[in-house]
C-alpha cells in the first residue's frame, strides 16, 4: 500500500505517515464535556485530549492551546488563558465491589483479594475518593468503608473484611452491580463539584447464582447509569464475553489468584492515565456583546485537533479573573470507549 485514504471529522485532523511497505494514520482528538461563559467575561471549557487509540496526551500547558473567536486568534496576553486545577470543578468516586461468596471465603482467596484491593486503594486515593463494598448471595451489598481519600481507613476496613465469612454462600453478582450503581449515583448527586466521574471496579470468580436480578436488567442499569465500569474476573467460570458485557470501560481476565494483584494494578494504571487526558482551560474573552464561535486548537507531535463552543457575550466587560471557578452545568462524565481496557493474565507454563 502506498497511499492513505483520509477522511475529515469535526474536531479531528488525520496525520498520515506513508512508506513503501506501510501506511499509518494517527489521530488526535478533543472531546468537550462541559463549558461555561459568565460575566464579567469568563469562558471555560473542560475537555479530553487523546490519541485515536484512547491513549491520553498528558502534560499540556496553557501555551499548548490556541484560542480563536470567530476565526480570529486571541492573544494569550489579552485572554490570560490558564489551565485550572480540575479539582475545583471535578470529583471522581471509585466504588470497589468485591465478591465475598462462599467460593471466595472458603477457598482461601479472600486474603489475596483484600491485599490486592488495599494496594489498589493506596494508589488511587491520591486523586480519587474510594469506597469498598462486598457481596455474596444476599440482596444488599455489604459496606466495608464509605467514600474516603484516606488509604489508612481503606486498609483498616479491608483488613476486617479479610476475616469475614459469607452469610449466604451464593453469588448475587447482577444484583450487587445494580445496588452499587444506585449507591454511586446517589453519592454523585450530592457532590459539590458540578462534574462527576463515577467508577465501579468489580471482582468476581463466578457467575450470578442467586438469580435475584436478570442479567439483561443489570446490563441495562449499567448502560444507562453514565458510570465507568471495570470488571475483573478469575477462573474459568466467567467467560471473557461475559466480562466484556459487564466491563463497559474495560475488563481483565485472570486465570488464578496469583494474578489478582496485577489485575487491580492494571485497572489503577488505566484510571490514572485516563484522568490525565482531561483539561480545564479558562480565559478572559475580549468580546463584549453578541454570539461568538470559540475554537480551541492544539498541535502535539505532528497531530492536531480542535473543539468548538458557541457562547453569548452580552454584558461582558473588564475585570475578568481567569482563575475563578467556572460555572459549569452539573453532569456525569464517562470515559471514552476507545480507550477500553482488555487484558488476559495467564499463568506461565512451567
Amino acid at each position: 500500500m502506498t497511499g492513505c485514504f483520509v477522511r475529515r471529522w469535526t474536531g479531528v485532523v488525520l496525520v498520515c505517515l506513508v512508506s513503501l511497505w506501510l501506511t499509518s494514520c494517527t489521530t488526535m482528538r478533543f472531546q468537550l464535556h462541559n463549558a461555561s461563559a459568565d460575566k464579567p467575561s469568563n469562558v471555560a471549557l473542560y475537555f479530553a485530549v487523546e490519541k485515536s487509540n484512547g491513549d491520553p496526551l498528558p502534560g499540556l500547558d496553557a501555551k499548548s492551546f490556541k484560542i480563536y473567536e470567530d476565526g480570529q486568534l486571541i492573544s494569550p496576553f489579552e485572554s490570560k488563558q490558564t489551565i485550572l486545577n480540575p479539582e475545583v470543578s471535578v470529583v471522581h468516586y471509585v466504588l470497589v465491589l468485591l465478591d465475598m461468596s462462599g467460593s471466595i471465603t472458603e477457598s482461601g482467596t479472600l486474603p489475596t483479594l483484600t491485599s490486592a484491593a488495599t494496594a489498589f486503594a493506596d494508589r488511587i486515593t491520591k486523586s480519587f475518593k474510594v469506597a469498598v463494598y462486598g457481596f455474596d448471595g444476599r440482596e444488599n451489598i455489604v459496606r466495608g468503608v464509605g467514600f474516603t481519600s484516606s488509604p489508612r481507613v481503606v486498609k483498616s476496613a479491608l483488613t476486617r473484611m479479610a476475616r469475614r465469612k459469607a452469610k449466604d454462600p451464593s453469588t448475587n453478582l447482577n444484583g450487587a452491580l445494580v445496588k452499587a450503581a444506585e449507591l454511586l449515583q446517589k453519592k454523585m448527586s450530592t457532590a459539590k463539584q458540578p462534574l462527576r466521574f463515577g467508577t465501579i471496579v468489580v471482582f468476581s470468580d463466578g457467575m450470578d447464582r442467586a438469580h435475584r436480578v436478570k442479567e439483561h436488567q443489570m446490563l441495562r442499569t449499567l448502560d444507562k447509569s453514565g458510570l465507568n465500569v471495570f470488571a475483573i474476573g478469575m477462573g474459568a467460570e466467567l467467560s471473557e464475553n461475559r466480562l466484556a458485557r459487564i466491563g463497559l470501560t474495560g475488563y481483565i481476565k485472570a486465570t488464578d489468584q496469583s494474578k489478582i494483584r496485577s489485575a487491580f494494578g492494571q485497572v489503577a494504571k488505566f484510571i490514572e492515565a485516563s484522568s490525565k487526558k482531561y483539561y480545564l482551560l479558562s480565559y478572559c474573552s475580549p468580546s463584549r456583546a453578541g454570539t461568538h464561535l470559540l475554537r480551541v486548537e492544539a498541535k502535539v507531535k505532528g497531530m492536531g485537533s480542535s473543539v468548538s463552543y458557541k457562547f453569548n457575550a452580552d454584558g461582558f466587560g473588564p475585570n475578568c479573573n481567569p482563575k475563578r471557578k467556572p460555572n459549569f452545568k452539573v453532569g456525569n462524565v464517562r470515559m471514552r470507549p476507545a480507550g477500553r481496557l482488555r487484558i488476559k493474565l495467564n499463568t506461565p507454563n512451567p
